[in-house]
């Protein structure tokens, strides 16, 4: 089947194909936030993890959000994005009302005071990353799948079924990748 032809840039996603059985990225949705020469940069999207941003700092208490695995880079760091600019400076648009971090101390305050609410903002732990030419060279074998998306789909939707939702909305041949067993080899 041949692959979609839109090409990766900041505020697009990536759709992992089916038979990619890497932990971070196996059915994975992947927002880009930059897509340049020097190389792309983004997060996964539907991989929440089982933790709360109160539990991942004090500096964050009382404030449940969920946290998202962002992918393998820099797991130990967070990252966020939101629909806040007028609030949150500093921050890089991706696509039209979302932006990608900004000034944590002012998130801190603005969550403190309730000021900002989950519908708002999401965050993650590590990134995803590819170096120069990395992530063409991955599309051109046909790893991923390159889509628009918009801002429900990314900040406000439930991300349980995103890489299901997604591949349906891209027609019928890519629905069928939806019942692709997990493991090709014990079909």
């Amino acid at each position: 089947m041949e692959p979609l032809k839109i090409k990766p840039l900041a505020g697009r996603i990536l759709i992992s194909v089916p038979f990619l059985q890497d932990f971070y990225f196996r059915k994975s949705v992947v927002l880009l936030a930059d897509h340049n020469d020097d190389g792309s940069f983004g997060l996964i999207i539907n991989k929440p993890v089982d933790v709360k941003l109160s539990d991942i700092s004090e500096e964050f208490s009382g404030f449940d959000a969920p946290v998202y695995l962002g992918g393998p880079v820099k797991t130990d760091s967070l990252f966020f994005i939101h629909t806040r600019p007028d609030l949150i400076d500093e921050g890089s648009k991706i696509l039209e009302g979302l932006y990608w971090g900004g000034n944590i101390d002012k998130v801190r305050e603005l969550l403190r005071k309730g000021i900002l609410g989950p519908g708002e903002i999401r965050f993650y732990v590590g990134y995803a990353g590819w170096t120069a030419n990395q992530l063409d060279q991955e599309l051109e074998e046909n790893s991923w799948v390159v889509s628009l998306t918009d801002l429900n789909q990314v900040i406000r939707q439930d991300t349980k079924d995103l890489w299901n939702q997604t591949l349906k909305k891209l027609g019928r041949e890519y629905k069928l990748w939806v019942n692709y067993p997990p493991d090709p080899l014990m079909n």
